[in-house]
């Protein structure tokens, strides 16, 4: 209708549909109207408001929570309503249950709210208090005066802090080390009905350890075993860190002992701090048979083999520091970085291999490592000896092997946002926390496209933890890619896709958008229009790869079963990662819980596939 000569907008009926499509659930559709409404210069009905946060909210997909806040504070700013206290309660709620510690990054949009219900008038409930005072604790500089603010408001209105606020105070004292407050809280603990948490005594540990009185926080561990009747995996690497800190070296030891023998998951944090310890107090040779013992019992990692670096370095054994170094850039899962390039670059410059530092240096300009400028000033002397000029920092340009992966990633959901102009372009890398393929594919992703991450997602200096959100800089590079893909906000399967689909694009497509069922069959998840579908499908056929298609919900399930599959997994296993391959090696038994997405797709039963020829697709992703 929007495309007749005659159409004329109707802000009446363009609210009715959005109002419908949000109430379906579905979110995308809605929010279309929605914008094109606000494009028409008017402003959205506060029910059309409503009812798209609620939408967002119902659904599990990446990315829904931060569009329902953008959506809440525009209701506000923008239109100048005032939501319904059960709007503001539903969004705080989902705040707080976000997955594997990222709440504590919407405390200004917690904050908001909480602003917005004491403006309002509206009830602020318990709980509204209780998960901003823990909000507050987690934060890496704890606002104490906020807190304390809150809890008399609490007390004001008649409310008793119960085990969950005392828990917040306990882990805010434990950032800066205040025994007081801490101790006081601890009698409130001890005093309650409630049992109290392992977590507890771990941040009654760090509070001590934060003072220098390490001999209490020894006995807080103790005291937890005789208190709950175990000891848990938190406490363990808790006092092994406090030990090696205060360099007690021979106590740190006895409890790693008793922590493998217990037989408790994960060891790693506790190797890491060993052996940092040992290369920051030069005892080499324990750190040297800590981490080979690291090695029989835990997954490769790479703080771990960048430490033991380091010491071979320090020690000048530059020949199994080599050694070392190559078996790191060899193993994807494990792979150098700047540091440990800048480790082994320092080895060879102080040894006199030249050679062998400019090698370093090449590889460190392809990568786009930056070089330490201590070192960079003893490299110049080097390189003018050895070439007429130092090479000049590359511009930001895609590798081969980077314009691949990014396709392959774009098939299988990763989203581009782009500026209003369509002038500039960012990449969103968003990973499942709960699977395990993407927590070993995320290092690997985030390793490749190091160059063009935002400053807020690379790591900092003794942080190895890569985040399940990271993104790229905004960068008019990626206007094909989000001309292709992303076109106007939407996912979409580009016309000349049957170019692109090389073993490789296919290989990341699986990794990232990709299950293997129970039965050992492959599923590639893919959102576009059937006509694309249709193209792709067409492309993999020529390629002998014969596949059945389903569609369910806004996704269509391209599956490749029984002898298709072993087919598939020819082709692309050579390009997946080595540690990924046991969770996605064709006809094997699932081993991973993410496959509970597909778990209803059934390619016999009847379905609204692209072989019905729908040319759109529903915006329900809930499967």
């Amino acid at each position: 209708m929007m495309q007749q000569h005659w159409y004329r907008f109707d802000f009446a009926l363009a609210t009715k549909l959005a109002d419908y499509m949000g109430k379906e659930r579905k979110f995308t559709k809605c929010r279309e109207i929605f914008d094109d409404i606000i494009n028409q210069g008017r402003v959205p009905s506060e029910s059309t408001f409503h009812i798209l946060i609620v939408a967002y909210l119902s659904t599990p997909v990446q990315g829904c929570l931060d569009e329902a806040c953008g959506i809440y504070n525009r209701m506000i700013q923008l239109g100048g309503y005032q939501p319904r206290l059960s709007l503001h309660n539903s969004l705080f709620r989902a705040l707080l249950n976000r997955p594997g510690g990222s709440s504590k990054y919407y405390l200004k949009q917690a904050e908001f709210i909480f602003h917005n219900l004491e403006t309002c008038g509206l009830e602020i409930q318990k709980e509204i208090y209780t998960g901003l005072i823990w909000l507050h604790s987690y934060q890496d500089t704890v606002d104490k005066e906020r807190i304390k603010l809150l809890r008399k408001m609490m007390r004001e209105s008649g409310m008793e802090e119960g085990k969950e606020v005392l828990i917040s105070i306990l882990r805010a004292c434990s950032k800066d080390g205040d025994v007081e407050e801490a101790e006081r809280t601890w009698i409130k603990l001890l005093g309650s009905n409630d049992s109290i948490p392992s977590q507890a005594f771990v941040y009654k540990m760090e509070v001590y350890s934060k003072v220098g009185e390490i001999t209490k926080s020894l006995e807080v561990f103790r005291e937890m075993k005789k208190c709950l009747g175990y000891t848990s995996i938190a406490s363990y690497h808790k006092i092994i860190e406090v030990l090696c800190e205060s360099e007690q070296m021979d106590l740190a030891e006895s409890f790693m002992k008793e922590l493998i023998e217990s037989g408790m998951k994960p060891l790693m944090p506790s190797y890491i701090k060993l052996t940092d310890t040992y290369l920051r107090l030069n005892c080499h040779d324990k750190l040297e048979s800590t981490f080979l013992e690291c090695l029989e019992k835990c997954r490769p990692n790479r703080t771990i083999y960048s430490i033991y670096l380091s010491s071979l370095v320090k020690v000048g054994n530059l020949g199994k520091a080599e050694e070392i170094f190559n078996h790191m850039g060899e193993n994807v899962t494990i792979g150098v970085n700047a540091k440990s390039c800048n480790t082994i670059l320092y080895g060879y410059l102080s040894s006199g291999d030249n050679s062998k530092a400019e090698k370093i240096y090449d590889l460190m300009c392809q990568k786009k490592f930056e070089i330490e400028s201590p070192l960079m000033e003893k490299l110049e002397s080097v390189l003018r000896s050895s070439r007429k000029e130092v090479k000049k920092p590359v511009s930001l340009k895609l590798s081969k092997e980077q314009r691949e992966i990014l396709m392959g990633l774009l098939l299988g959901g990763l989203r581009i946002d782009s500026d209003e102009e369509r002038k500039n372009h960012m990449i969103r890398f968003e990973f499942n926390p709960s699977s395990i393929p993407h927590s070993i594919l995320k290092r690997h992703i985030h390793d490749q496209y190091h160059e063009w991450l935002h400053p807020s997602s690379k790591l900092t200096a003794g942080n190895g933890d890569i985040p399940h959100k990271f993104n790229t800089i905004s960068h008019s590079y990626f206007g094909f890619y989000a001309d292709q893909f992303w076109p106007k906000g939407q996912p979409v399967i580009p016309k000349l896709i049957h170019r692109w689909l090389s073993p490789i694009v296919l290989a990341y497509w699986y990794m990232y958008g990709g299950y293997r069922t129970s039965a050992g069959d492959i599923l590639l998840k893919l959102k576009g229009s059937s006509e694309g579908v249709k193209k792709v499908v067409k492309t993999l056929k020529s390629k002998s790869l014969n596949c059945r298609v389903k569609r369910k919900g806004r996704v269509f399930w391209i599956g490749f079963l029984r002898t298709d599959s072993m087919w598939f997994w020819k082709l692309v296993e050579p390009y997946v990662l080595d540690d990924l391959k046991d969770f996605l090696k064709a006809g094997s038994e699932t081993a991973d819980d993410c496959a509970v997405e597909s778990r209803d797709i059934n390619f016999d039963s009847a379905s609204d596939s692209d072989e019905k020829g729908s040319s759109d697709y529903s915006e329900d992703d809930n499967l």
